[in-house]
């Protein structure tokens, strides 16, 4: 029999379960038989130690597998009767019966919920649109050449970008405060390395030159001691640098792997590389901003089982990731409820997809995987050894096959909402920080 439990759970579900004593009694006995067959004990020869030895002392373990093993019979059953599908694992618990020939059990486990999936029609998604062309490449090229900075003293006073080396005392009511001296502190003015003032203070000192002044730290300042406070800096300029640039020239596009160094192929492999990465990045927007539509119109309870299970498998992932970082996870104490909003929300979304997919018939087909792969592969030197590599392990393919899926849900979703076009900056896409 199956029930609903009252409380906040709409996903419970309560099955009664049922075993026979006389059968359990049977599948013990024949359970400490198959024991006996091979158990070695001294004093007697394999398999032949008598069974009421053998009960003894396995008695409990066997009558514990065979309980365990009945219960899932029947829950299966159970479940497979009511037509339940069961997400997670039961909680079984004893209930008090009057039966000497049975056992009563009930079985207390979440099912996968059942849903109608939500009108889209009143959502709107921002499309962003970029075409790139030559001033995205320049922009590029630009990022590339300071990539490729080099230094070279100069006399004149320091400026934005240049790289400067100092010596710096600080004192606090004319003491030396902790953490305010160094020497030949190399720094690139303009980047942030230094606070505001203190780089406002530098700009525009020559090498050889020294200054004092005062300067007032923050009031969100990292240390205590020194949030908000006045306090005055001694500063000695040892090296002022300017930066130097490389030309754009044959001997700059060698370095890119434009190995005969022809600058109108190396434009235009930088031009397919940024066409592909921002193809990339919107539909990534667009993959978020569709995820949150998804989610928007179908408000659906999650079996807390799958939640507490993707819990688990996310804090294993942090450990790995830790991990790899040079850090020990067993002494970092990390808890549960950090991951718990991410789990409920990954979960969910595996929900809608899943019933996306089967009711829209959205399966990946093999010319769109072969697609992807090459695609992927267009960005390698190789690009026939790498569809190979993709298609020697179905685990790879697998990965392929998901962002296939997950695009074609893209799709569904484009065409059932408002979609806006918005025009959008080249930093912006990229998420770039005007200078």
């Amino acid at each position: 029999m199956e029930t609903t439990t009252e409380n906040t759970n709409p996903l419970e579900r309560r099955l009664d379960l049922s075993v026979a004593v006389d059968a359990l009694k049977s599948a013990v006995e024949q359970r400490l038989k198959r024991i006996g067959r091979t158990l070695k004990m001294p004093g007697f020869r394999p398999g032949k130690v008598p069974f009421a030895m053998v009960k003894q002392q396995y008695g409990a373990e066997a009558h514990h597998e065979a309980l365990n093993e009945a219960l899932q019979e029947a829950f299966g059953k159970a479940a497979m009767e009511s037509k339940l599908r069961v997400a997670g694992y039961p909680r079984i618990e004893p209930k008090e019966t009057d039966s000497t020939t049975h056992l009563e059990f009930v079985a207390v486990c979440e099912v996968y919920p059942e849903f109608a999936l939500g009108d889209l029609s009143a959502s709107s998604i921002e499309r962003p649109v970029l075409e790139v062309g030559a001033a995205e490449v320049d922009k590029t090229l630009e990022i590339l050449r300071k990539q490729r900075v080099r230094y070279s003293a100069t006399e004149r006073g320091a400026a934005k970008e240049d790289r400067v080396v100092i010596d710096f005392l600080g004192k606090k009511d004319g003491e030396p405060f902790q953490g305010g001296q160094a020497s030949d502190y190399p720094f690139v003015l303009g980047q942030g390395m230094m606070l505001p003032e203190f780089e406002a203070a530098v700009e525009g000192m020559k090498a050889g030159e020294s200054k004092t002044f005062e300067m007032t730290f923050p009031a969100d300042y990292f240390a205590k001691d020194l949030a908000g406070q006045t306090v005055q800096f001694e500063i000695t300029a040892k090296q002022v640098m300017a930066p130097v640039l490389p030309e754009v020239d044959a001997d700059f596009a060698r370095t890119l792997g434009i190995e005969d160094g022809d600058i109108a192929k190396m434009r235009a492999e930088i031009e397919g590389n940024l066409k592909r990465e921002v193809k990339k990045r919107i539909e990534a927007r667009l993959k978020d901003q569709v995820m949150e539509v998804l989610l928007a119109a179908n408000p659906i309870p999650v079996p807390n089982a799958l939640v507490e299970m993707e819990v688990q498998r996310l804090i294993q992932s942090a450990r790995q990731d830790m991990e790899q970082r040079g850090m020990k996870a067993k002494d970092f104490p990390i808890q549960p409820e950090w991951f718990a909003d991410q789990a409920k929300r990954r979960v969910t979304l595996g929900l809608i997809l899943a019933e996306v997919v089967q009711t829209e018939k959205l399966q990946a087909k093999p010319e769109q995987v072969k697609a992807l792969v090459e695609e992927a592969a267009q960005t390698y030197e190789n690009p026939a050894e790498v569809v190979n590599w993709y298609y020697a392990q179905p685990q790879r393919l697998a990965e392929v096959e998901a962002i296939a899926v997950e695009n074609n849900v893209v799709d569904w979703v484009l065409a059932r909402v408002k979609v806006v076009d918005v025009p959008t900056t080249f930093d912006e896409l990229m998420g770039q920080k005007q200078v």
